[in-house]
């Protein structure tokens, strides 16, 4: 037997006996963070298995690799993703620039020690066929795979799924508090540490995106713009520890 358990907005929530969504849509809504996630966790392992270069600044394939695979698993599943029309461009763009501001505050207008270790493109200086496409598959990396299998998960699959199992029963931008508040704080703490109340109220932001455009497309373009905007600050001052 299940229960219904009523939720802010009018959604309703169900037990563990509710019925599960389509297996392919759950993957397509999964996978691609899921990937994601395991090439990030073996980088360190990699790093500190040799001092040879390949392992021991795996990122500089790792990343790549992640771009190109998780891109592709993305085209894979894309007729999957209900991406909603664009709404409120003039609102989301506003944000997107408002949380890129929030992110580089504290070095850029309260004298926070500059984050300059992490992936640094200069270590191919010297040698252009591997660092502009270390520098292309970086940004590209950034600013369209990482707001796509970023908001694709956070957004369209968790946040509805903590309130029904079967999200996609649940209209895209749907509130609750429980969503709500275990998106913002997953999303945060999946961060580095130093980015870690940044991150946390950049999540409970972009979950604003969501209940007020209602449009999943709305959150992968205010992702979009903030981290555009991110990449470009980070290849001026060369704070690595931003990527």
């Amino acid at each position: 037997m299940s229960s219904d358990l009523p939720v802010d907005g009018g959604i309703t929530q169900t037990s563990a006996a509710s019925h599960m969504p389509n297996r392919r849509k759950l993957i397509a809504y999964v996978a691609p963070m899921l990937l994601f996630v395991v090439l990030l966790s073996i980088t360190p392992l990699l790093k500190s298995s040799s001092n040879r270069f390949w392992l021991a600044s795996a990122e500089y394939w790792i990343y790549p690799l992640q771009t190109i695979l998780c891109g592709g698993l993305l085209v894979w599943f894309w007729r999957e993703f209900d991406f909603h029309r664009p709404a409120r461009i003039g609102f989301v763009l506003f944000v997107g620039i408002s949380v890129f501001i929030i992110w580089i505050a504290p070095q850029q207008f309260f004298r926070f020690s500059a984050r300059t270790t992490g992936f640094n493109p200069d270590v191919f200086a010297g040698q252009p066929a591997f660092y502009w496409p270390t520098i292309v598959l970086r940004l590209v990396r950034l600013v369209v795979v990482v707001p796509l299998v970023e908001e694709i998960f956070w957004r369209g699959f968790l946040l509805r799924f903590l309130i029904n199992e079967d999200f996609e029963r649940v209209p895209f931008g749907a509130f609750s508090w429980l969503s709500f508040a275990v998106v913002a704080a997953i999303f945060g703490f999946s961060h580095s540490r130093e980015d870690w109340v940044v991150a946390i109220l950049t999540g409970a932001i972009y979950n604003g995106v969501a209940y007020r455009t209602k449009s999943l497309f709305s959150c992968v373009l205010v992702h979009t713009v903030t981290n555009l905007l991110l990449g470009i600050w980070i290849l001026q001052t060369k704070q690595w520890g931003f990527w």
